[in-house]
């Protein structure tokens, strides 16, 4: 009886001693798939800071419809636009602390101040064109982002569409650097912007989105940058009647989902998501595109004076931005960027 006992005592020594030795082979144990009700309804609270026609409203209802069809009704969006859960800033930190679900905000603005690198997206002259554009966003890049977003208590899910950006000022025509010179320009509240206006002699003032359309309307600023849809969405060619095309960088939209949400969601509904996100990726980027040349000529038809400014010369005065922000972007990010163009 007792040779009985030992036995299995070193039986049993055995076992749990392999048990111990396979959990600490430095592979980690992976975690059971959420593979629970997928036709349990549930409601996803969306939040941003733009209008109804906001490019950022046209991604989400674009989502809605995507994930909606997918899910068969079972996941329902409910979108509250014009910052009415707060500011784009409200919103980072409603997704980090899960009070909100998903929210999509501009990469470069206060994003850029949870992520760093995001900084890279208010470099001047960075980008070539769309194409360039879209083979850095929908690719190892991209994705190498959205990863950064991950490690900061969020879920990256992809990028929309804000689009190349251009100056505005009330009256002040722009042609040349010089002529934004002394300008109290809005900013948006990132190091990179701050240090793109000082370089070309302006006054950046920080202003948030949903407060811009009142700063400028009370001339607490003379003037902003933004893309032709937002001028357009925002109607803030009713108080700008200048419109120089720069193009001097490109803004994309950070969709985002707070963990707590996304970790709730089954297999299945997380496919169905990440799926309805990148369809919607396609669907905003076409409407935005058949837009812009209509909208050009709508704005010149508002009275709105547009002009082709000295686009080298800015990108001249505004060269050592880049340097200014070496310690939030890394160089090899921006010498991936350049190396994309085609």
């Amino acid at each position: 009886m007792m040779k009985k006992s030992m036995a299995s005592f070193a039986l049993s020594s055995v076992l749990v001693a392999g048990l111990v030795a396979g959990c600490s082979s430095g592979q980690k144990a992976e975690p059971a798939a959420n593979s629970g009700d997928s036709s349990k309804k549930i409601s996803i609270k969306l939040a941003h800071t733009g209008s109804e026609t906001h490019q950022y409203n046209i991604g989400a209802e674009a989502f809605k419809k995507a994930l909606e069809e997918k899910s068969k009704g079972t996941m329902e969006v409910k979108i509250y636009a014009n910052a009415k859960l707060g500011s784009e800033k409200d919103a980072v930190e409603g997704i980090q602390n899960g009070t909100v679900d998903m929210t999509v905000v501009s990469a470069d603005s206060s994003m850029a101040n949870v992520v760093p690198e995001m900084n890279v997206f208010g470099i001047p002259f960075l980008f070539k064109n769309k194409e360039h554009v879209y083979s850095v966003l929908d690719g190892e890049i991209g994705k190498s982002l959205l990863k950064k977003a991950d490690e900061k208590n969020m879920k990256g899910l992809g990028f929309w569409e804000v689009g190349f950006r251009h100056m505005t000022t009330k009256n002040k025509e722009i042609l040349k650097p010089e002529d934004v010179k002394g300008l109290k320009m809005r900013v948006q509240p990132a190091p990179v912007w701050q240090e793109f206006m000082k370089s070309l002699g302006a006054n950046p003032t920080p202003v948030n989105f949903n407060e811009l359309y009142s700063a400028l309307e009370q001339g607490v600023v003379d003037g902003q940058e933004n893309p032709i849809a937002t001028i357009m969405s925002m109607k803030f060619y009713e108080v700008q009647k200048q419109l120089a095309l720069t193009s001097h960088t490109y803004s994309p939209a950070v969709v985002l989902a707070s963990n707590k949400f996304y970790k709730s969601l089954t297999d299945q509904q997380k496919k169905w998501l990440d799926e309805a996100v990148q369809e919607a990726t396609v669907s905003q980027r076409k409407t935005l595109a058949d837009a812009e040349t209509k909208s050009l000529d709508e704005l010149k038809s508002k009275g709105v004076n547009i002009t082709q400014p000295d686009r080298e010369a800015f990108a001249a005065a505004t060269k050592d931005v880049a340097k200014s922000v070496a310690d939030k972007v890394p160089q090899d990010l921006l010498d991936k960027i350049k190396a994309a163009a085609k």
